[in-house]
């Protein structure tokens, strides 16, 4: 049956840009979107199959020779120019917009809005991890009890079919031993993932340029404009954005590199182990609103759903860039090697107390250990950025920072 909400979908609001005809333009894009989004089900296949990674790949060829190769090593980070006044950007925009689409008591997340579902699980490493992979978390076989928080992009609220065909995964390890880099908690450590292979954005100077589009509702026009325009990134994010089937059928990737022990990088994915796909209800029409939660209720009220953990080592410092994130890593030049099982067991979790409880929950890369630091300055923006608008969100709905055990109980749904 379909899940009980707390939340209320909503159209993305209008375009204000102070232009009439950019309002227009913005506002046409999106539905335009929103009807490509009924029928791409029928086209996407066909397309994935031919088209998909032979066009990423020329894509990702065309990013490169436009860039310079400045002689980075292995894991070595550069910072950019002006990167601090880039983040004070950004986070002042996200704060902006936050304020401006929600009140105190409802405060939502500023990216990564809509919460599918919060629900626990257990990392399972595995015990035949190749030796230049076993470093940090991934040192020796090891169970960690897990939350797992499926979201939608945000910064809105929306119907699910009416999202940009994006999603995102945020998995909270407890019971991690070792000093951690932020000491806001102390036994946890987050990873990360979202639906496209690459950021949406090569940098925070970029990130910066997107945010203040986005406040105007027409990131359209963080890509095509004359001054800055990102034409190759808007194409390598159109190729994987879709209409997505549940969240439980989708892989999920770090975009962002972190360390992998001293002087080793890595980027790390999340793949689903079911070939599966949940039918998306009257399509062509509209689905209900919550379509991509009750896939989940569904799919963990019939049994348990496993993911695998896959590690991808930087190899070249050039194709393989730790401060563009735009930058497709070649597997052709590093393998994704499975380290590990995400399993989501059978359960009910879609009750009030625990759509509550995602609210209390702070995730932020920085909730990590050394060996596995954030690299390059898009991680390094995260830190503040997260953190700040972390606090600003659980300020203004009263609501504490908590740290979670793994032992929290929630009262069945009714």
């Amino acid at each position: 049956m379909p899940s009980e909400i707390t939340h209320t979908s909503r159209p993305v609001p209008r375009a204000n840009t102070g232009s009439a005809v950019l309002n227009w333009l913005a506002d046409t894009s999106t539905f335009l979107l929103q009807m490509e989004r009924r029928i791409d089900p029928w086209l996407r296949p066909p397309f994935d199959a031919l088209l998909r990674d032979p066009l990423a790949r020329l894509v990702t060829a065309l990013i490169n020779w436009q860039r310079v190769d400045e002689g980075l090593q292995l894991a070595e980070e550069k910072p950019l120019p002006d990167e601090a006044a880039y983040l004070d950007a950004i986070i002042a925009t996200f704060e902006q917009q936050m304020r401006g689409l929600w009140k105190p008591g409802g405060m939502e997340r500023g990216g990564n809005t809509k919460t599918h579902g919060i629900v626990r699980g257990e990392f399972i490493v595995h015990d035949n991890i190749p030796p230049t992979l076993r470093h940090g978390i991934y040192a020796k076989p090891y169970s960690f009890a897990a939350w797992v928080r499926f979201s939608g992009p945000g910064p809105y609220i929306t119907q699910d079919i009416d999202d940009v065909g994006f999603m995102s995964i945020s998995i909270k390890l407890m019971g991690v031993p070792g000093a951690k880099l932020m000491n806001e908690e102390q036994h946890t450590l987050d990873l990360f993932g979202v639906s496209t292979p690459t950021f949406v954005t090569p940098d925070t100077r970029a990130n910066a340029h997107l945010q203040r589009w986005s406040l105007k509702n027409a990131s359209l026009f963080h890509f095509l404009n004359f001054k800055r325009p990102h034409m190759l990134d808007l194409v390598m994010q159109a190729l994987f954005i879709k209409t997505q089937s549940s969240p439980f059928e989708a892989p999920y990737f770090s975009c962002v590199p972190y360390l992998l022990g001293e002087g080793q990088a890595m980027q790390y994915s999340v793949w689903p182990k079911s070939k599966l796909r949940t039918p998306i209800p009257r399509l062509p029409l509209r689905p209900p609103d919550d379509y991509l939660r009750d896939a989940m209720v569904a799919a963990l009220n019939q049994g348990d759903v496993e993911f695998d953990i896959r590690l991808q080592r930087q190899t070249d410092p050039f194709r393989m860039p730790i401060e563009n994130n735009a930058v497709l890593w070649p597997e052709k030049l590093s393998p994704r090697v499975s380290v590990a099982t995400l399993r989501l067991y059978k359960q009910t979790f879609d009750s009030p107390a625990q759509r509550a409880f995602a609210k209390k929950l702070s995730y932020n890369p920085w909730h990590t250990i050394a060996e596995h630091r954030p690299l390059g300055n898009q991680s390094r923006a995260r830190q503040r950025m997260y953190f700040e608008l972390s606090r600003l969100r659980h300020t203004l709905n009263a609501v504490p920072h908590y740290e979670p055990t793994g032992d929290e109980t929630f009262e069945p749904p009714p």
